[in-house]
Order: structure tokens, then sequence, then C-alpha cells
């Protein structure tokens, strides 16, 4: 139940690995919204999805998701990370780069301790109740030369 209406959320977890590349965007005519979802702990995951989702639906909504929350505060993680001349990717980053690609928000979860998880899925859903408004044209003439 989301916003006092019963809900039927329908979920297509799509494969990541490269032997799926030419089937995944089967799944991707109807969708309602994206769940982007990549790990706060694995920068270069975040790099792998909004480029084959603007080519295949451009103007459908997209829910920019950093996982795996639990593990950006782990020392353990932090040094592994360091170790390969990285850090955990911080909210404000996340952000930043839900801004970037026009998502309509950006969420953090963790699966481990369900922290976020519900509200992730409440925004997906909120996404599609209450979209965006779409961009305003230009009110201003256009004027030809030949």
């Amino acid at each position: 139940m989301v916003d006092g209406k019963t809900i039927s959320l329908g979920l297509w977890d799509t494969a990541g690995q490269e032997d799926y590349d030419r089937l995944r965007p089967l799944s991707y005519p109807q969708t309602d919204v994206f769940l982007i979802c990549f790990s706060l702990v694995s920068p270069p995951s975040y790099e792998n999805w909004y480029p084959e989702i603007s080519h295949h639906a451009p103007s459908t909504s997209i829910v920019l998701v950093g996982t795996k929350l639990d593990l950006r505060e782990d020392q353990n993680t932090i040094e592994k990370l360091r170790d390969r001349r990285m850090a955990p990717i911080q909210y404000s980053q996340g952000v930043a780069m839900a801004k970037d690609i026009g998502a309509v928000k950006y969420l953090e979860c963790s699966a481990l301790t369900q922290k976020g998880l519900k509200t992730v899925f409440d925004e997906a859903i909120r996404a599609v109740l209450n979209p965006p408004p779409p961009p305003k044209k230009s009110s201003r003439g256009k004027c030809i030369i030949a």
C-alpha cells in the first residue's frame, strides 16, 4: 500500500552478464519506471546501465538507487577500496549522479539491514502515479531564414 492505495507491482531483475546484452532490452518496452541500482562500494557499477536504458527507453522515469548502504561505513570494505585507490560513493555524489541522468529520485538502501528498502519501492510507485511534468517547450517563435 502506497499513499493509501493498494498497488500491484511487477518487477523484472534483468541479468547483468554480457551473455544477456542482446536479450535484456526486450524487457524494456511498457516499463513504467526503471530502478537503476548500483553498489555504493563499487564505484564502477554505476556506469553500467544508464546508456542502455536511455537508448532503448529515453522517456521512461528513472529512480537511481545506491545499494549496500550497510557497507559504506564498514572499515574492512573501506580499506579494500582504499587499496584500489577508490572510496565508497557518498550521498552527495549519488544526488549529483541522479541529477546528471535526469532521475526523478535518488535513494539508498541495504538489503541486509532492510534500511531504505520499502522507500525504494514506494518512490518507484510514486514516480509512476505522479510522473514529473514534461519539460516546458520554449514559447518563443522560431525564425527560419532561407
